[in-house]
């Protein structure tokens, strides 16, 4: 998403802590550093970040420009968050791989998922996939998941289910959303097959919170479309959805309560953001200093 404005944080909408729940002032939140980690492709964007086995991973999209035949999935790695090494490159002969996203399973496997955007002709234009790994930097082979031209766009394991919402991709039939889970990250079925079908709603994060309440935070583009704000209890088949008033690209949602303005500029968007060690860890892309870079910052709060 190309964006002029400064990168912030989150859009970050819910509390989930006892003690943040009962503060009488708001969370105040203060960047603490913010490093360059990756710039040796010529576009490099669209990042994930995740803690796995005393380290920190981040996967994000590298390519001859935003969108080029040769898009593929960089892994880097880090003990302490300031030095960073190549681990892994996922390829593909017949894709622009793209929007990398990386979690933990229950199994204790590195999982990350993007979408294959199909050299054309084709008889799909996007299929969305993942890859496991015990240790970050050998992967299996793609798992193809979800339906064909149906864009997985982020996952979020919530007890002992991976969620995820697809968006359709196809140029025939309606634009909408629908809601999958799935116990492996391998296999999925659907749980809402039209979860919005007003306007182009598309990408889409979502946090669950102790009471098992989901929340999610949906980008809808097109002439003055703006983003949403849904909420479900389980089994999340039934949502209520809050027009929230401002246009919204590259939504992750999380659950603190203040707005930071992070250095960025041009070409910028696609946090990622990990809690760890009492700071939050925010992975993004930007222009701001010549070409499209990956940027690793540390966030205090209190």
């Amino acid at each position: 998403m190309k964006k002029a404005a400064p990168l912030m944080a989150a859009l970050l909408l819910i509390l989930n802590s006892s003690a943040l729940l009962k503060a009488e002032k708001p969370v105040e939140l203060k960047l603490e550093s913010v490093q360059k980690i990756w710039d040796k492709d010529p576009h490099n964007a669209f990042t994930g970040l995740t803690r796995f086995k005393d380290q920190w991973f981040c996967v994000f999209r590298t390519g001859k420009k935003h969108v080029s035949a040769d898009g593929a999935l960089q892994v880097l790695s880090s003990k302490d968050g300031k030095t960073w090494k190549p681990v892994a490159r996922i390829t593909s002969e017949t894709a622009d791989l793209r929007d990398a996203k990386i979690a933990v399973t229950p199994q204790g496997q590195l999982m990350l998922s993007g979408a294959a955007a199909l050299h054309q002709p084709a008889a799909m234009r996007h299929q969305s996939m993942t890859w496991f790994s015990d240790d970050g930097t050998h992967w299996s082979k793609g798992h193809k998941i979800g339906d064909p031209n149906m864009w997985l766009w982020g996952m979020r394991w919530n007890d002992g289910n991976v969620y995820s919402i697809g968006y359709h991709t196809g140029k025939k039939g309606p634009r909408f959303t629908r809601l999958y889970k799935s116990k492996d990250g391998k296999q999925y079925e659907t749980v809402v097959d039209k979860l919005h079908d007003k306007g182009y709603t598309n990408e889409s994060s979502l946090v669950f919170t102790k009471d098992k309440t989901c929340y999610c935070l949906l980008r809808r583009d097109g002439k003055g479309a703006t983003g949403l704000l849904g909420t479900s209890k389980p089994p999340y088949t039934d949502w209520q959805w809050k027009d929230l008033g401002v246009k919204i690209g590259g939504p992750e949602l999380f659950q603190l309560t203040e707005l930071l303005e992070l250095p960025s500029g041009g070409d910028t968007s696609y946090a990622n953001m990990v809690l760890h060690d009492g700071l939050l860890n925010v992975s993004y892309y930007s222009s701001h200093e010549g070409k499209t870079s990956i940027y690793f910052a540390k966030v205090s709060y209190k």
